[in-house]
């Protein structure tokens, strides 16, 4: 059988300079050349630290949401709204709030199309001291807000 030669892969290598190599390949380029890489490079920096600006300041106005949502007359549940914009996993989050309470705790899509954790039970109070301090890194307790939804009664 006669051997079919296989193509060589090609591997994306990230390759890191040190200062004096960098200064040494910049010599070598013209005085036109060098303004230009130095100038797209203050543009890349520019550009990295107002995106990392605009992430805190989207990360300051964002809230999470605990609602106490009332299913029959003593039925609650409590839901989770917000979380995936701290960077938390909901489906992760939501198993461990399953076994912390010993509740039944899933991730379910609201009516407005965002991801919500669903957790059977009233354990509002005790799912933000839990959420504090298990991801108080990541979650600020400034952002997390406790809201208290009741059916309305029928008018009879």
């Amino acid at each position: 059988m006669a051997e079919v030669e296989q193509p060589l892969e090609l591997h994306a290598r990230h390759i890191v300079y040190c200062g004096e190599a960098l200064n040494a390949n910049l010599s070598t380029l013209s005085i036109t050349a060098r303004e230009k890489a130095a100038k797209d490079a203050a543009k890349k920096e520019a550009k990295a630290l107002q995106a990392e600006t605009r992430d805190a300041e989207r990360l300051a106005s964002s809230k999470i949401v605990i609602k106490r949502v009332e299913r029959n007359k003593r039925k609650y549940v409590t839901v989770v709204i917000g979380l995936e914009q701290f960077g938390l996993d909901l489906k992760k989050v939501a198993k461990e709030l399953g076994k912390k309470f010993a509740t039944g705790s899933s991730v379910t899509k609201s009516a407005a199309g965002t991801e919500e954790i669903t957790v059977q039970g009233d354990v509002s109070d005790d799912l933000l001291e839990w959420l504090v301090d298990t991801h108080g890194d990541k979650v600020p307790e400034d952002n997390v807000e406790l809201v208290e939804d009741k059916k309305k009664k029928a008018a009879t």
